[in-house]
């Protein structure tokens, strides 16, 4: 799978302006009112991982998880990432 050109690189900068791209990576901290939130929003998200076969680093600290999206096998950023972090922001 080809990785992102600048150009889409740029477009989803600003698409998905709540993740902030780090080198080959999408990053994004979602907040919650506490733990159990924060772990149900984990499992929404592995749900949709696991229909899209491609999964996020996940990090949960009490309130607070991190994602982090790459495409490994391709080395970088690829639209599998920006599919999957879209569907993840409609999840609320």
């Amino acid at each position: 799978m080809d990785t992102l050109s600048p150009q889409e690189r740029e477009s989803l900068r600003s698409e998905l302006s709540d993740w902030s791209l780090d080198g080959e990576v999408l990053r994004r901290t979602f907040e919650f009112e506490d733990f159990v939130a924060a772990v149900g929003f984990v499992v929404r998200v592995g749900i949709l991982s696991e229909k899209a076969n491609h999964h996020p680093d996940i990090d949960i600290r009490w309130n607070k998880v991190s994602l982090a999206l790459t495409t490994h096998d391709s080395d970088g950023l690829t639209d599998r990432d920006a599919t999957l972090a879209r569907k993840i922001d409609a999840l609320g």
